[in-house]
Order: C-alpha cells, then structure tokens, then sequence
C-alpha cells in the first residue's frame, strides 16, 4: 500500500522535472502543436486543406501563410506524439547550444528555406521538358517532421559523433544517418510526404554549410532583442537561455571523442524520456552523467556545486577568445620563450593557462570550417577548440559565450 503511494506521489514529481528540463522555446513549440491538435479534436476540425502545405495554392494565390501554419497541425494522436517526442531531445539540445531566441529564428528560417526548396523542386518536376509530374504541386502536407529532419542533420554535424543508431537496432555512419531515415519512414509509415522530409534534409545542410548566413543577425542583435523590454516577462522565465550560453535549465551535452557512438535521436532518446517519468526509488544526487548523450556533460545552472568550476572555466576561455587577434599572438610569440618560432594557437592556449590538446587530439579542418560556416571568426574558432580540446560541442559553448 505504502509503495502504491510512493508511486502515485513520485509520477507528477517526475512529470514536472521533466517538463522544467525542457528549455523556453522547445517547450513552446510542444505547447503550441498540442494544443492546436486538442482544439482541432475537439470542434471536429479534420480538413487541412485551407492551412496545409500545398505548393500550388502558395505559387498560383501566394497563399504564404501556408508554410508556417502547416507545421504546426498533425493528422492524428499518433502524428503529434511521435514529433513531439523527437522534438524534446532535439530542440533541447539545439536550444541549450544556440540559446532561445537564435532557435525560434532558426526554426523559422528551416521552415522557411525548407519551404521555398520544396516549392523548387515540385516546380522543376511539374513542369520538366521529359514527363509532367504534377503530384508534388497539389500535395497537402501538414507536421513539424520537416523541421525536425532539418534538427537531425544540424544536431549530427554539431555533435561530431562518427555513428548513429538507427530504432536500436543497427548503426549507420552519422553522414548517412538523416538519409536512411529518411527510406525508412518512407518504407514503414504510410501517407508521409517524401519531398518534405527531403526537403528538411536539404535545408539543415544549407545551415551548417553557412548558405543562410546572410540571415541570421549577429550576436550583439541577439543580445539587444534579449535586453528589450518587451523580451523581459520571457527572460526573466528560468527555462529561457540566453544566446551569450548562460543558462539555468540543464545540461549541455557534449562529446569527448568523435569515435563516440551515440544512439538515434528518434528511438533512443523516445525510450529514456518516457522513462524518465517513472517514479525510481534511488536517485543519486552527485551523479553528472547524462545517459541520453555519451561524453562529458558540462552543467550551468541546476547543481549549486558544479556552478562555480564551470563558470571560472567558460569565464577563463572566454578571455582567451578575447585575446585571440593577430596583434596579440605576435605579441605572446615575442615575449614568451616556450612558444619560439612555431607559435600556434595551441602555444597560445598553454601559455594563458588552458591546457593544450591531449596527444593525439587533431582538430581538423573540416571541423573548424564547421564553425566558421556558423558565422564565428576562423582565429576564435581555432582556439575554441584547442581549449575544447578538439569537441566541437565545447567549441561551440566557448565561443557562444564569449561573443555574448
């Protein structure tokens, strides 16, 4: 009887760490598709065609709110709930590296250029010289799952994890991964729009390749439109993250290797989330490891004992970052005998007190081109990972926050 009652207490206790985990923005957007679904549930509302997707009503009538409200409607119970659970981890960590208002821009902007190839490709196919296809330009699609797929390939870049699980049951190589979900969802679930899943895929690559870098704002608009004063009743929330990577929701994780293999977003993740919801009689209170991600999980906010290192460490960085312009390393090169003349930006980091790589630890090109296509500068990027000790996930954290 006692146990009975333990678990019945513990379940909202449960419910609501999760939901408080989930940051400002991904929180939202989970809201928001939920409550458009219960709404439509409830008057009987089952006919998407003045809300849907369809590039022909977009291109004939410029019917443009089509893309934004399209995303936001589901089909069924079972539609919503999948994209859903695939948004908590997702957005969550996107959120956390990004902060929240650079990720509903981001979200807009997947939406957006995943719309405008969409209506690229079924254009060319329409009305191709060899064979009309006019399917794709009266095809009436509605979900977040596009959006979602663009999440995946931007997540997988970030994360530098070499492999990936695709439901648990076989890994793929982490290059492949969005691509074979994209035929395995096209094989197993019925009435699933190709051209808007591939077109989410083609729109996160256009992200990290820094092809929609012209449109997205500095760091110093981000900063300003989070110091206005009608941003403060959401700032002031304690799931809201600033884009400068101070935070009070969570864990940030990261990867300490890129031979790391970690588990599919969209099966995985799905299991440990539902979970987490159940009551457990044991909690550690000291334990750091975040079982969802593997590597090194850095926390800000949350465990009152972790704050402090972390803080000195990011703050320690930051001032690195600070000191990083061609002036001054010429200056650290004249002065300090332990760089001499093979000064790099690994000296650099030793001599102002970071540690350089361990021995073996080679940051490639490819992953500081990475970062540079994000729009960061390629000297800051370069000690960014140095001090991250080559994890791009790191990287990405230092450099968020020393240009907030």
């Amino acid at each position: 009887m006692r146990s009975n009652i333990v678990s019945e207490a513990g379940l909202p206790t449960r419910l609501n760490q999760w939901w408080e985990g989930i940051p400002f923005v991904t929180s939202a957007v989970l809201v928001v598709c939920a409550t458009v679904y219960l709404v439509c549930l409830l008057i009987g509302f089952d006919t998407f065609t003045e809300i849907c997707f369809l590039p022909s009503a977009i291109v004939s009538r410029f019917q443009v709110y089509r893309i934004y409200t399209s995303i936001f409607f589901h089909g069924s119970l079972l539609h919503v709930l999948f994209n859903m659970l695939a948004l908590v981890p997702l957005g969550s960590e996107l959120e956390r590296i990004m902060g929240s208002v650079r990720m509903l821009l981001v979200i807009i902007l997947l939406a957006t250029s995943s719309a405008v190839f969409q209506i690229l490709i079924a254009l060319v196919v329409a009305h191709n010289p060899f064979h009309h296809y006019a399917n794709f330009m009266n095809e009436c699609s509605i979900g977040f799952s596009g959006v979602l797929f663009s999440m995946i390939v931007i997540e997988t870049s970030l994360s530098g994890v070499q492999s990936r699980s695709i439901f648990g049951l076989f890994n793929v190589p982490a290059k492949w991964y969005a691509w074979i979900l994209l035929v395995v969802f096209q094989l197993l679930v019925s009435n699933v729009s190709l051209l808007g899943h591939l077109c989410g895929i083609l729109s996160g690559f256009a992200y990290i390749y820094g092809l929609l870098n012209f449109l997205i704002p500095k760091t110093s608009s981000f900063s300003a439109i989070e110091n206005s004063s009608w941003l403060s009743a959401c700032v002031r929330r304690p799931k809201f993250i600033l884009c400068s990577g101070g935070n009070t929701s969570g864990d940030i994780p990261t990867h300490s290797s890129q031979n790391t293999t970690s588990s599919g977003l969209i099966s995985r993740n799905i299991l440990s989330h539902l979970s987490s919801w159940m009551p457990q009689r044991d909690t550690s209170s000291q334990s750091t490891a975040d079982g969802q991600f593997p590597g090194r999980g850095r926390t800000l906010g949350g465990r009152s004992d972790t704050v402090p290192a972390i803080s000195s460490d990011l703050n320690l960085q930051a001032r690195l970052l600070d000191n990083t312009s061609p002036d001054h390393l010429s200056d650290v090169s004249a002065t300090s005998p332990a760089i001499g003349r093979h000064s790099s930006v690994y000296d650099s980091a030793e001599v102002t007190g970071i540690p350089a790589p361990r021995q073996g630890s080679v940051v490639s090109n490819e992953e500081i081109q990475k970062l540079v296509a994000m729009g960061f500068e390629r000297t800051q990027v370069e000690v960014a990972l140095a001090a991250a000790d080559g994890d791009l996930g790191i990287a990405v954290e230092i450099l968020m926050t020393q240009q907030g």
